[in-house]
């Protein structure tokens, strides 16, 4: 049975095959991704949603209301986005949208394609500097580097198609399928998802050291975010890393940037140097 179950699995991996949609940067992050939706579909959704979004906010009168955090949300996410060209080359070509909704949420998110939304409770609940604004940014564009949701939702797919295959084939019938769903959401979805953060906050890590904003600053946003009193789940039933666990990494992952950091802060600082003049 386990044979057969592995056997199904490897053809449909071998049937659909894998991708890698960016470059590695400093960091070396290299995975092969399943990309079973195209990015045109991705695309379009994103758009669709995200049109969807800033309707709702405005008719809610809630969207850039605050001029001066909008301009700030703005200007950190133009560094940002002028560093995307590390990872891929057509990020730049992107039709970036960058938008702050009034809400009392810590989230902000970027679709596939660039499509930022950033809700003023996290800036404002957690009191971010501009270099813990980055940090928080630069994850969320990572997400959209690295086509997080077309990778999961090709995940997604190959799971649903996958278990009924399996199940047919094995002969389990329903029982059997309840249960290999249940199996999947732990053994597959779920690790995929932590994984999904954690290249998320590598790469966002780069991003804001390439702008010049300190990576170490990455680390006190979680250090924030652990102290914010909000409920905990174990990590080994959540999608997201711990948050013990990801500020461990993230400490880390400063100091392998502090010479990119260091080297685009100076490179910032002769460049505002020569406008003054």
């Amino acid at each position: 049975m386990k044979k057969l179950l592995l056997g199904l699995l490897t053809s449909i991996l071998l049937v659909t095959g894998c991708t890698s949609v960016t470059k590695t940067g400093a960091l070396g992050i290299d995975r092969q991704q399943l990309m079973l939706v195209s990015y045109e579909k991705m695309d379009k959704i994103s758009a669709e949603a995200y049109v969807k979004a800033l309707k709702e906010a405005r008719d809610k009168g809630k969207l850039n209301i605050d001029p001066i955090l909008t301009k700030r949300v703005r200007d950190i996410a133009s560094k940002l986005i002028a560093q995307t060209g590390t990872f891929r080359d057509d990020a730049l070509k992107w039709k970036w949208q960058v938008n702050v909704v009034d809400e009392d949420i810590v989230n902000a998110w970027c679709m596939p394609g660039g499509r930022i939304v950033v809700y003023s409770g996290i800036v404002n609940k957690l009191n971010l500097t501009d270099a813990q604004l980055a940090a928080v940014m630069g994850h969320e564009i990572a997400h959209a580097l690295r086509e997080h949701g077309r990778e999961q939702a090709s995940t997604n797919q190959l799971v649903g198609v996958g278990i009924l295959a399996i199940a047919t084939a094995a002969g389990l019938g329903s029982v059997g399928i309840t249960a290999l769903g249940i199996a999947t959401q732990f053994s597959i979805q779920m690790p995929f998802s932590r994984s999904h953060e954690t290249e998320a906050d590598r790469i966002g890590t780069e991003l804001m050291a390439r702008a010049g904003y300190d990576p170490k600053e990455a680390v006190e946003v979680w250090v924030k975010m652990n102290n914010t009193n909000v409920g905990k789940i174990p990590e080994i039933l959540s999608t997201h890393p711990s948050n013990e666990s990801r500020i461990k990494d993230l400490r880390e992952i400063a100091l392998k940037l502090e010479p990119i950091y260091l080297e685009s802060k100076n490179n910032t600082l002769v460049n505002y140097s020569h406008l003054k003049r």
